[in-house]
């Protein structure tokens, strides 16, 4: 996203959400990668729920993922 991610409204909306919530955070790290979060059943099970970031301050609903992580069966040993 680089340089093009400041210029999204988006961006700056999820900035100032976090902003007002008190979130501070350090200006180390790369701070151009985006991130994701996966919900990963047992076995066979595979993904049971991926939310990538599209941009910066994309946050995952956390029902969504306590829904998911619900549905993960226990494997047979």
């Amino acid at each position: 996203m680089m340089l093009s991610g400041f210029f999204r409204i988006g961006v700056w909306q999820n900035f100032f959400r976090a902003w007002r919530g008190g979130y501070s955070g350090n200006l180390e790290g790369e701070g151009f990668t985006l991130g994701g979060v996966y919900v990963i059943g047992a076995g066979k099970q595979g993904v049971l729920l991926e939310h990538r970031e599209k941009e910066f301050g994309d946050k995952v609903s956390l029902p969504s993922v306590l829904e998911a992580a619900e549905k993960i069966k226990p494997q047979a040993s």
